[in-house]
């Protein structure tokens, strides 16, 4: 067989599964944006005291035993942001949103948006909130997890802000139907994209 009849089938092979996985992605892109948007109807503001928050693996969380039966098992030793709140005279322990769990502040009391046990955005912080930098005295440069981090939160938050407004938008104008237009619509396609690649 002729090295270029191997590179050829190679190439073809590759492309098939490059096609298959956008296909994959793109499924799973619509089903989590259309998740989130059901969570950002459903929430509800709270006031709440943040004890502590730790990056922690689901089943070391004490998060419900309803929650971990409907987990697949694979995902029950991934870490998650975890939030040990005080609701009223009730302490329970509450999934954060990635994009606002560096800005919790530990001790402190919040006004969130919670949609269940799901922290989804902080409306505003009672208390002292101290910045990492003011910590340590001096600014870490970081390494590219933490920049990507970085450029993965703030890509978040213009998610969640837009994903409100529509909410928002939505609630009072139930009567009339709207349209988006193909631009916006696009636009929505790309900022939903760099999300999930940054994932």
């Amino acid at each position: 067989m002729p090295w270029w009849l191997i590179m050829i089938i190679v190439i073809v092979v590759a492309l098939a599964i490059m096609f298959v996985l956008y296909r994959v992605g793109d499924k799973l892109q619509k089903k989590q944006s259309a998740q989130r948007e059901q969570m950002v109807e459903a929430a509800q503001p709270m006031n709440m005291l943040i004890i502590d928050k730790k990056m922690l693996p689901m089943k070391d969380a004490g998060l419900p035993k309803m929650v971990m039966e409907q987990t697949p098992k694979r995902y029950q030793k991934a870490k998650l942001p975890i939030a040990k709140v005080k609701v009223g005279p009730q302490i329970m322990n509450m999934i954060c949103d990635d994009a606002i769990f560096d800005e919790l502040p530990t001790r402190g009391e919040v006004k969130a948006m919670v949609s269940g046990i799901y922290i989804i955005s902080v409306k505003s912080v009672r208390g002292k909130k101290v910045a990492q930098e003011e910590e340590t005295g001096k600014k870490k440069k970081g390494n590219w997890r933490t920049r990507m981090r970085k450029r993965q939160v703030e890509m978040q938050k213009q998610l969640n802000a837009e994903m409100l407004e529509k909410a928002k938008s939505k609630g009072k104008a139930k009567d009339k139907p709207v349209e988006k237009s193909k631009e916006e619509l696009r636009r929505e396609k790309e900022r939903a994209k760099k999300i999930s690649d940054k994932m």
